[in-house]
């Protein structure tokens, strides 16, 4: 009974306690619930508000492009019609200015001419009044005006008169230590400028002079162009390519240059040159001096002297008491004797001659492969880069035929020299050999035999 009673008791407390439960999780949740409506509905304030503004501004960029469109609308109007009035200008223009527009065209290219006439020639020294106006023709836009056109006429005039005068006048001069001086040179209408030492290069863009690198022979000077100012007749060395043919002579390779050109070989057939020149000089003196001296002996035949008919004749004494065979064979051996001291380095002279053109083929060889091996490493683009070893296979070629021809004509002079001494040593061998023979066969004198009576 007791215990019915407790778990009555026990039941009625749970059941007690889950209803207090229960309400408090209803509360609790109606609390929660009416805190999240009031978050939303505070968010839904500011969606709204967004919206709004959003709104406003859609209206306010609407009401932009309306606006841009609008001017876009009245610029693009505005554009057809300035093409349109553009347009009849245009074919006004051109209807009224005719043929001015051809006319505008040669007025610049004459002005851009003598703008270069200013800047090149040496008249722009002095004779340089109008380069403003000139400067101005060529940089307009629009026809030129009438004082334009009148000041390049006159910049014409002025050019033709100073390209007939010579004139003195002050220039800036850089001389060999780079200083800039103030000189005076005379001007030879438009062909060059001259100062003390002869014609310098004129610079017009930097309106300066400074010498040339090489002058000409009998060149001008400013004391012998004082005279021609002075109306004094006297002839001067011009230069009419204004200056192109001095720079020119620059570059003219002198006559040591052109053997330096042909390196080792060229030295190679100069030094066979001068060789065979000394041994012919010698062999010449040697038989000049041998021809003096058998002209004297053949005066005085009868004393044999130190030359070679007189060592002939000397041979003649000793041996002429052998028979005539023998003399002729003892002459023939005296004369060969003396033939060979005659032609003593003629044989070198022939080989010298053959050998120089010959080397002078082995340097135009060893230039042309010099010339190929530059071809190779840096193409043919450039002509000056190939020049060198083309200038050396040309000049020993020209080294080898110059050593070879004097060569070969003093060979054949000194043995047609000694050709013809060797001939009067054999002529009067055989005219020894003669008269030995003559002796032999002379008739002996006999006693007449008396007939007995």
């Amino acid at each position: 009974m007791k215990m019915k009673l407790i778990a009555s008791a026990l039941m009625m407390a749970s059941v007690s306690f889950s209803s207090v439960a229960t309400t408090e999780l209803v509360n609790k949740a109606k609390a929660e619930n009416a805190q999240q409506g009031q978050h939303n509905r505070t968010r839904e304030a500011g969606f709204k508000a967004t919206e709004q503004e959003l709104k406003n501004l859609k209206a306010q960029l609407v009401a932009k492009r309306n606006k841009l469109q609008a001017q876009n609308d009245a610029l693009a109007a505005t554009f057809s019609e300035n093409e349109d009035v553009l347009a009849r200008l245009e074919e006004q223009l051109r209807l009224e200015t005719g043929s001015l527009g051809e006319v505008f065209g040669v007025v610049r290219q004459n002005a851009k001419e003598i703008q270069n006439e200013l800047n090149t020639s040496v008249t722009g020294v002095d004779a340089q009044s109008y380069n403003q106006q000139i400067d101005d023709v060529i940089a307009a836009t629009t026809l030129p005006s009438m004082p334009q056109l009148t000041a390049l006429w006159k910049a014409m005039e002025q050019q033709i008169k100073a390209s007939g005068q010579i004139a003195l006048t002050p220039v800036s001069f850089i001389d060999g230590e780079g200083k800039t001086q103030q000189v005076d040179v005379a001007r030879l209408g438009a062909f060059g400028l001259v100062g003390d030492a002869g014609y310098v290069a004129w610079n017009g863009a930097r309106q300066e002079t400074k010498s040339y690198i090489k002058l000409p022979e009998n060149g001008p000077t400013l004391a012998s162009v004082s005279s021609l100012e002075n109306g004094q007749i006297a002839s001067v060395v011009l230069d009419p390519s204004r200056g192109v043919m001095l720079e020119q002579l620059a570059l003219t390779p002198s006559f040591a240059d052109r053997l330096q050109a042909g390196g080792v070989v060229g030295k190679i057939i100069l030094g066979l040159l001068a060789i065979g020149v000394i041994i012919a000089l010698v062999r010449g003196a040697s038989l000049s001096v041998a021809r003096q001296k058998i002209r004297a002996q053949l005066k005085n035949p009868d004393q044999p002297g130190n030359n070679p008919l007189g060592r002939i004749l000397a041979v003649y004494d000793k041996e002429q008491n052998r028979t005539v065979e023998a003399l002729e064979l003892r002459l023939l051996e005296a004369v060969v004797d003396e033939q060979t001291s005659l032609e003593k380095g003629l044989s070198m002279l022939k080989l010298l001659a053959a050998l120089a053109p010959m080397l002078g083929l082995l340097g135009t060889v060893t230039g042309m492969i010099e010339t190929f091996q530059v071809i190779t490493q840096f193409g043919n683009g450039d002509p000056k880069v190939m020049a060198g070893g083309i200038s050396m296979a040309l000049v020993t070629t020209v080294l080898g035929l110059i050593a070879a021809m004097p060569l070969l004509l003093a060979h054949n002079i000194l043995s047609s020299q000694a050709e013809g001494i060797r001939n009067i040593l054999e002529k009067q061998g055989i005219g020894l050999v003669a008269e030995q023979a003559e002796k032999a066969t002379e008739p002996k004198t006999t006693q007449p035999v008396e007939n007995a009576a």
